[in-house]
């Protein structure tokens, strides 16, 4: 049952029975065979379907939010067997916004030397993609904010506040300048993350709360696009203030605080709601949540 219900979150995620084969390494008439298994079982229509895939039934829905947390649990029951024979091992998938990635090696470093055993993979996405990847157990963690109310079906732990700057070359006329308003920083030429980051659409929302409609005449997904364009000194940018501190070493830029309003967002873990966690989640969040208090102590 549960290598079916492996298979049905495959076509989940692939929506296409070819490549949810070849993801999991089985021929399509043994995804088709298992998927009718399941429909028989089941006495339903799981999956809209003619001559490829089209969508699932309602009940197919049903039966998918039942597959996930059946497939998580079986996996985190393994995890916990394999922990208690031989310590705590295993492969650990983090879904991190672009801006926390600087941040990211507070956590992943010391939990390395903790625990010399576990793998790691850190994937770089938007914030819708890592609910997405999340609820189809693509991933075990995402670090995204967290202001609002996550879906019913996750859980968030806060581990530290996203601050502003208005980052700018040193030939700057503004580089001298302890604060700037976001008033201001709307009239400047910005170079900013596309539209589809999260960071972006708060940058926007903010710019527009002081004012200004901006247009930013540089958009990239890259982090490093946007520095590189500061460092020409044709363009400013807005920035985490972490992040800023982490692109710019040596220091060759200037960053300097965003105020009218000054701005906050909450950044944290976010995770499929479960009881008990998997070993390997459990203590990533045990871990996150000693260095959020060992950091807000410092400061």
């Amino acid at each position: 049952m549960i290598e079916k219900l492996e298979l049905l979150l495959a076509l989940a995620r692939e929506r296409h029975f070819g490549r949810a084969a070849e993801a999991v390494g089985v021929t399509q008439p043994t995804l088709s065979s298992a998927l009718k298994s399941l429909e028989d079982q089941f006495g339903v229509l799981i999956v809209e379907r003619g001559s490829r895939f089209r969508c699932f039934t309602p009940e197919g829905e049903r039966i998918l939010d039942w597959a996930r947390r059946i497939v998580g649990d079986a996996r985190a029951m393994r995890q916990e067997i394999e922990a208690l024979k031989k310590g705590l091992s295993g492969h650990l998938r983090l879904a991190v916004i672009p801006t926390s990635l600087p941040f990211l090696a507070q956590l992943t470093v010391p939990m390395r030397r903790r625990y010399p055993d576990v793998n790691l993979t850190v994937l770089s996405m938007t914030s819708d993609s890592i609910l997405a990847k999340l609820e189809n157990l693509e991933v075990d963690i995402g670090i995204s904010y967290i202001d609002t109310e996550p879906p019913p079906r996750f859980e968030t732990i806060h581990i530290y506040d996203e601050r502003y700057v208005l980052l700018v070359a040193p030939e700057s006329p503004l580089a001298e300048r302890e604060k700037v308003t976001w008033a201001e920083a709307g009239e400047l030429p910005l170079c900013l993350l596309t539209p589809d980051m999260q960071n972006r659409r708060l940058i926007d929302y903010h710019l527009e709360e002081a004012g200004v409609r901006q247009s930013p005449t540089l958009e990239s997904n890259s982090m490093l696009v946007l520095y590189a364009h500061v460092r020409s000194g044709e363009w400013a940018s807005i920035l985490p203030s972490r992040l800023a501190e982490t692109l710019d070493r040596p220091s060759r830029l200037r960053p300097i605080a965003l105020v009218q309003p000054t701005v906050t967002h909450k950044i944290g873990l976010v995770v499929t709601k479960r009881e008990p966690h998997s070993p390997l989640v459990a203590a990533f969040i045990a871990h996150a949540k000693r260095v959020s208090s060992s950091s807000r102590a410092i400061r």
